[in-house]
């Protein structure tokens, strides 16, 4: 996980201050091309950049599914890793100019530069009917996520986005300053291993939003769990396209906002 080191002024309640040391999540653009025109610019973590890309070519729907990328590489030299490429399978088409954004898109903007909402509920479809989802391996998502988090136990400033198994297996974490890319990531990653990605868990370190349920619905992932509180909207894509969204996953209580029938033993 790509740290800054700091040097900073620590300062208690007391008045008392000392000289030390502050490990800093780092933050830095990434741009994504196709055909040699910029689809977008991302503010991101360095790292697992080549899943980043993958992840959200599918998520944003520019592609179908990771069939039709062949690879994503780094455009210059073998030090520059502010340029990516998508390239495409032999036979696949894209007119980059229909997937371009007007403007970068920061750390906590999953969705921005989109037209409207309209646009990005065009490629999600109906997810697996699956899986029935045990209570206690529900519960135990956060610890097992926690335990994986080494960049916010390093820094306490970075998201994480997990992929889980029915039986509470942890498939893939990845962690990023911007929440929609920490899911772009494990999206990308698990894609490469498994596709369709099928009966599986997207759990989040943070509150669960609208683009988070895109990403997901666009990716085929029936549930979707987040630590913190979910939005209006995300519940209501979630309810339209079949999808069981969880708010509040923390100390042995959630909220089940949609399709609850996914989750076993529930009264």
């Amino acid at each position: 996980m790509d740290t800054t080191a700091r040097s900073i002024t620590r300062l208690a309640r007391s008045g008392s201050s000392k000289k030390a040391e502050d490990l800093l999540v780092t933050e830095a653009p990434v741009e994504f091309r196709l055909h040699d025109v910029p689809l977008a610019v991302l503010m991101r973590t360095p790292g697992h950049d080549d899943e980043l890309g993958l992840g959200f070519a599918i998520t944003e729907g520019i592609v179908f599914g990771p069939e039709e990328v062949a690879s994503v590489v780094r455009v210059g030299d073998d030090n520059d890793d502010d340029r990516w490429a998508l390239q495409l399978a032999a036979g696949v088409e894209v007119d980059p100019e229909q997937f371009r954004r007007n403007l970068y898109t920061t750390s906590s903007c999953g969705v921005c530069g989109k037209a409207s909402i309209d646009a990005v509920r065009i490629a999600a479809r109906r997810p697996p009917q699956g899986p029935q989802l045990q209570p206690a391996i529900l519960f135990s998502l956060p610890e097992v996520m926690a335990a994986a988090q080494a960049g916010f136990a390093a820094t306490g400033g970075i998201h994480a986005a997990a992929i889980f198994d029915a039986d509470g297996e942890l498939v893939a974490l990845r962690e990023d300053i911007g929440r929609h890319n920490a899911v772009d990531k494990v999206i990308g990653f698990t894609a490469r291993r498994r596709w369709p990605i099928g009966e599986v868990i997207l759990a989040v370190s943070g509150r669960v939003s609208f683009e988070m349920v895109q990403k997901a619905a666009v990716a085929g992932i029936p549930i979707v769990a987040g630590v913190s509180a979910a939005s209006s909207l995300a519940v209501e894509l979630g309810e339209e396209l079949g999808m069981t969204v969880i708010g509040f996953l923390r100390e042995g209580s959630c909220n089940v906002y949609t399709d609850a029938d996914r989750i076993a033993h529930l009264d």
